[in-house]
């Protein structure tokens, strides 16, 4: 799900320092360092049961998500996939206390090989994601979802993290796909007829790449014609986090869907990691590699 509003695009810092170069030598979990913030997977449950507490502080207290009433009564965001997945967490290491409460962000990682084995994608439940990998059997897919910042933190910084740790991650295990849904606030699709209709005509996966929204969830994303879109009105109306997608080079699957437990409408984000601008991976890969051994 979406990183709330407040972060900032997910473009390099302007400065030549790479966050990364800094770790040489240091504790070789870290995918990442900007001053006291750094990014590493969750080592242990007691991390990912503090990383479902943020989700929680943010899907459901901020946003207006329902969760089941076993989560509701015990304040975390949990479903079947966390016990699956990969949990990428941002920690504030200058906060006092326990990694545990530490964790001002998170991210959800799920690999291909152990979702084939283990159910399939959470993505599936909503889009036709089988067609997708049944078109890249020698391509390795990894889900991404289900990322949060609590609002202290929703900064360019934090954002960066993240996407650090997910690039060390990739490379670490031949991953060549990124995807994963992305969220626009509220169930009222019209609500962004704007910003859909720019993806659906800008951004729209197509070819080897298309996928659809499953038919019995299916939105039209197909508004607003397209020569009656103001593409800068459109982008300024997107989350954050679709935003900063795009600018990596990242595709739209057609049709979004509606998620009415999260209050939210979702779209499908296709990211081949091939295609990703080199200007991006001169920044956050060029020393990534002697993190992801």
């Amino acid at each position: 799900m979406t990183i709330e509003e407040g972060q900032r695009a997910l473009a390099p810092e302007t400065d030549a320092r790479s966050p990364l170069s800094a770790l040489a030598g240091s504790d070789p979990s870290v995918l990442g360092r900007i001053g006291p913030l750094e990014t590493r997977l969750a080592r242990n449950h007691f991390e990912i049961d503090a990383a479902q507490r943020v989700r929680y502080r943010v899907f459901v207290e901020e946003m207006g998500a329902t969760l089941s009433p076993d989560a509701m009564r015990r304040k975390r965001d949990t479903d079947a996939w966390d016990a699956i997945c990969d949990h990428l967490l941002v920690l504030d290491t200058s906060l006092e206390g326990d990694a545990e409460d530490q964790i001002v962000g998170t991210y959800r990682i799920l690999r291909q090989d152990v979702a084939v084995k283990r159910g399939g994608f959470y993505s599936s439940s909503e889009f036709e994601i089988d067609t997708l990998l049944k078109r890249h059997p020698d391509k390795q897919f990894m889900e991404l979802g289900r990322s949060c910042v609590l609002p202290a933190y929703r900064n360019k910084r934090t954002v960066e993290l993240l996407w650090q740790g997910n690039w060390a991650y990739a490379l670490k295990f031949g991953m060549g796909i990124m995807f994963g849904c992305a969220s626009f606030p509220g169930t009222d699709p019209q609500a962004h007829a704007l910003a859909f209709s720019f993806l659906h005509h800008h951004s729209r996966a197509r070819d080897e790449w298309a996928v659809r929204a499953r038919p019995e969830l299916f939105q039209s994303m197909d508004r607003i014609a397209a020569e009656n879109i103001d593409a800068r009105r459109a982008l300024s109306a997107m989350p954050p986090l679709v935003k900063g997608y795009l600018r990596l080079g990242a595709m739209i699957g057609e049709g979004a869907v509606i998620d009415q437990s999260f209050n939210t409408t979702d779209v499908l984000i296709v990211l081949p990691i091939s295609g990703i601008s080199d200007r991006y991976i001169s920044h956050y890969g060029a020393d990534a590699g002697r993190f992801s051994a």
